[in-house]
């Protein structure tokens, strides 16, 4: 089977908070799956946070991170966005968007205090998600009779694969979803836990979440 590779996403969003000099840096983390969805939690936090100084952000999406953007929002270039996006690149995450917004404390950090705070909450904000990894798979459609099924939920759970529908009529019916590396050795496992009387179906394929 090919082997499409794998990236990171955010599964729960989080947030989290640094606070440099009495200037208070909150981090919100989403996920989001395009530009347009990235603009409008922007402005929403834009609205949200409107009376705070700045509110700078990053974003990245797409499984081969082909689309990013960051922006200062009045901050010293490079000193806010940058540092943002810096993180997001070196945690591997993508279709994900940190908003770091700024409450002056009234004294200035400087371009380095700057960039270690925006560093930081970001940082913060990532420590506070759920990150899970998206990996090509397939999704398959178990068909047996039920005195297959002892040791059909045998096998998966053995093999750490939960069920995810079940079906019970004159016959049972279960989904999987599986890593597209390993369907070909679950598939072979199940028919020989089942002695070849497991009707196994191979459904669409795609990203999923292991």
């Amino acid at each position: 089977m090919e082997n499409k590779g794998s990236y990171r996403v955010i599964l729960t969003e989080g947030s989290g908070e640094v606070v440099e000099k009495k200037s208070r840096f909150i981090a919100n983390v989403f996920s989001v799956k395009d530009v347009e969805e990235a603009e409008t939690r922007i402005a929403a936090m834009q609205k949200k946070y409107w009376d705070a100084r700045h509110n700078c952000y990053a974003f990245v999406i797409g499984s081969d991170f082909g689309i990013s953007r960051c922006s200062d929002n009045g901050e010293p270039s490079g000193t806010a966005g940058k540092p943002i996006f810096e993180v997001i690149k070196g945690s591997g995450v993508t279709n994900v968007l940190i908003v770091v917004t700024r409450y002056f404390g009234g004294t200035l950090l400087g371009t380095g205090g700057l960039v270690r705070a925006y560093t930081q909450a970001a940082q913060a904000g990532l420590s506070a998600s759920v990150i899970g990894e998206m990996v090509y798979g397939a999704k398959l459609h178990l068909n047996a009779d039920y005195n297959l099924v002892g040791n059909i939920q045998y096998y998966l759970r053995n093999e750490g694969i939960p069920i995810e529908n079940e079906v019970y009529t004159d016959r049972v019916e279960y989904d999987i979803t599986v890593k597209m590396e390993d369907v070909d050795r679950i598939t072979k496992g199940l028919t020989e836990k089942t002695d070849g009387k497991l009707i196994i179906e191979q459904k669409e394929e795609g990203y999923y979440p292991f």
